[in-house]
C-alpha cells in the first residue's frame, strides 16, 4: 500500500467527520466525504481538496455509488470511517418504533452497507476501517436506549470485521468518545440548558454541568478524536485490530461510587438520594 491511502469518511460535513477529513488532508491522502447535506460537503471540498459526495448512508443504491465514486476518482480504497450517525432518546418503554427505526438505521445498518459494498476492495489494499461509536456503547445514561443500542451494536459490527478479514490484512477498531463539541452535541446541550434553567451561560454552562465529573474535567474537540482515527487508519497501527479505544477524557475511567467523596449529588427533581 503506497503513504497515500484513499479513505472514504460519513457524516463528513461537520464535527468529528469533518476534522477528520481535514486531517487525512493535511497528510496528503486522498479523502471522499460524504453526508446528507451537499453544502457543507462543497465548502469542505472547495477549502481541502476532498472528493464531496452527498449520500444517505441508509441507502443501498447511495452506499454503493458512494464506492464507485471512490473507485472512479482514485482506483482503489483504503480506509473507511464510519462517522454518521445520529441521537434520539427514550427508554424501552416509551420510545416510539419511529425513532428506533430511524437510530437504527443510520447508526446500524448504514455502516454495514457501506462495509458490505467496501470489504473486496479493502481485502485488495489491506485496508482499516475505523467505527466512530460512543462511550454510550460501553456505558448507559438515562432515556437513552435506542442511541445506546445503536452504539454497541456498531462496536460489535466493527469487531466481526476485524474477526472475519483479519487474515486477508483488513484491521477494524473503534473510537469511542464522550461529549465532543459538535453540531449535534450543541443541540443537546441547548436543551440541556433550558431543562436545568441554567441561566444565562446556556450551552457553555451544560457542556460545564455535563463534563463536572469527566476526569479532564471539560468536553473534547473533534480534532483530539480525528487524530485517534487517523492513528487507528495508518500503518502506524498495523497490529491493532478489533480494539476499542475511548476518547473521553478519562470518563470511563471513573468509579461512579466513589463520586460521593469528591461532590455532593443532589437531582434536580429533588428526589432524595
Amino acid at each position: 500500500m503506497t503513504d497515500k491511502r484513499v479513505v472514504i469518511v460519513t457524516g463528513a460535513g461537520s464535527g468529528i467527520g469533518e476534522a477528520t477529513a481535514r486531517l487525512l488532508r493535511e497528510g496528503g491522502h486522498h479523502v471522499v466525504a460524504s453526508g446528507r447535506r451537499a453544502e457543507p460537503l462543497r465548502q469542505l471540498e472547495k477549502e481541502t481538496g476532498v472528493l464531496a459526495h452527498p449520500s444517505d448512508a441508509g441507502d443501498p443504491v447511495a452506499v454503493d455509488g458512494l464506492v464507485r465514486a471512490a473507485l472512479d476518482a482514485y482506483g482503489r480504497v483504503d480506509g473507511l470511517v464510519l462517522n454518521a450517525g445520529i441521537g434520539r432518546g427514550g427508554t424501552a418503554g416509551d420510545l416510539s418504533v419511529e425513532d428506533w427505526d430511524m437510530v437504527m438505521r443510520t447508526n446500524v445498518t448504514g455502516p454495514m452497507l457501506l462495509l458490505r459494498a467496501a470489504i473486496p476492495h479493502l481485502t485488495a489494499t489491506r485496508g482499516a476501517v475505523v467505527g466512530v461509536a460512543s462511550v454510550s456503547a460501553l456505558r448507559n445514561g438515562t432515556s437513552n436506549a435506542p442511541y445506546a443500542a445503536s452504539k454497541a451494536a456498531m462496536l460489535q459490527l466493527c469487531r466481526s470485521v476485524a474477526v472475519d478479514y483479519g487474515r486477508q490484512g483488513v484491521r477494524a477498531n473503534v473510537v469511542c468518545p464522550s461529549w465532543v463539541r459538535t453540531e449535534m452535541a450543541d443541540r443537546r446541550m441547548a436543551r440541556f440548558a433550558q431543562e436545568a434553567n441554567l441561566g444565562d451561560g446556556g450551552v457553555e454552562s451544560a457542556y460545564k454541568e455535563a463534563t463536572r465529573l469527566v476526569p479532564m474535567g471539560r468536553p473534547g474537540e473533534p480534532r483530539e478524536v480525528a487524530e485517534a482515527i487517523s492513528w487507528l487508519i495508518s500503518p502506524a497501527a498495523s497490529f491493532v485490530n478489533g480494539a476499542v479505544l475511548t476518547v473521553d477524557g478519562g470518563a470511563t475511567a471513573l468509579d461512579p461510587g466513589t463520586v460521593a467523596f469528591d461532590f455532593r449529588i443532589e437531582p434536580r427533581d429533588g428526589t432524595e438520594l
